[in-house]
């Protein structure tokens, strides 16, 4: 690359980060006078022209929560675009992130004191998970906790919880909080804004099952459980035990029905009956409980009771 156009991009790269991309935009059209083929010039103007666009789109939103719902919406649609290049210039995507999640966050900090309390909940995610794109991994743990102090235990809460206690490299922690985000409701999950390697690797292992979409989201707790990433355990209450067994009696019934959903009522019902021989083994109830659960899951899906017994 010309040092004088490297130079450039060095500016250009600091007004993505200060969240400029039109400002931007203006002296990467004048570099291109200098050269046309430059591969870093022509992949960072594409980012700047998509944000730019971005906006756009954004400030034609009126109501502030539909606005609040597309603004991490974007990043996934910018993630899509930009995959299809053939080579990637990591400095410009680098400052497109802290760029996008610096503007994001400015929006999120107006809705804090939205009144309703699942809404409140979601802004404080929304500000935490910018928070942790932006790596202060300290305030976006402050504000996901508060987001689940809001409105407690919604999984998409605790999964991006768990995913900033594994950064920080507390794993022990990030496993609790991942299995229970996908025990309770694995589909409220965006598997795109969590980065830690521990759980991206369950979901690519999963992925390479042959599992996408919303079965993807229902086999991850299967696999963490059999991979040994969910082995951190917690006892259940009483009526968490009596809700769990509820639950797995009326899936029993349900997978009797040849019409049933089977591709997410195999992963759901092998998930409770991971969880109901936990229960037994932390309560060191009879042996044979737990073998008749193994009996259950032996009949269900042979090959996950295969690898869970070895």
């Amino acid at each position: 690359m010309d040092i004088r156009i490297e130079a450039e991009l060095k500016g250009v790269l600091n007004l993505l980060k200060q969240g400029n991309p039109l400002e931007a935009q203006k002296i990467i059209s004048s570099l291109f006078e200098y050269d046309l083929e430059s591969r870093e010039l022509i992949y960072t103007n594409k980012c700047c022209i998509f944000w730019i666009d971005s906006i756009e789109r954004l400030k034609r939103i009126e109501d502030s929560c539909e606005r609040s719902e597309n603004i991490l919406l974007e990043w996934k649609n910018f993630q899509d675009y930009i995959s299809r290049e053939t080579t990637q210039y990591t400095p410009a995507l680098f400052a497109v992130q802290q760029g996008f999640f610096s503007n994001a966050l400015e929006e999120y900090k107006k809705l804090l004191e939205e009144r309703d309390p699942l809404q409140r909940a979601e802004v404080f995610k929304n500000a935490g998970i910018c928070y942790k794109k932006l790596g202060d991994f300290e305030n976006a743990r402050a504000f996901l906790t508060e987001a689940n102090n809001i409105y407690p235990n919604l999984s998409s809460v605790l999964a991006e919880l768990a995913d900033c206690y594994s950064l920080c490299g507390e794993d022990k922690f990030g496993k609790v909080l991942y299995r229970e985000a996908f025990f309770t409701d694995p589909d409220s999950i965006d598997l795109d804004f969590l980065d830690s390697e521990l759980i991206k690797c369950l979901i690519e292992k999963t992925k390479s099952r042959g599992y996408s979409g919303k079965a993807l989201h229902y086999w991850i707790p299967v696999y963490g459980v059999l991979s040994g990433v969910f082995n951190i355990k917690r006892e259940l209450t009483s009526q968490e035990v009596a809700r769990l067994k509820k639950d797995i009696y009326a899936m029993e019934n349900e997978i009797k029905d040849p019409s049933c959903n089977s591709e997410i009522l195999v992963p759901r019902m092998l998930n409770c009956y991971f969880w109901l021989m936990d229960h037994y083994d932390l309560a060191k109830e009879n042996p044979a409980k737990i073998n008749e659960v193994l009996l259950s899951i032996k009949l269900l899906d042979s090959a996950v009771y295969e690898m869970y017994i070895k």
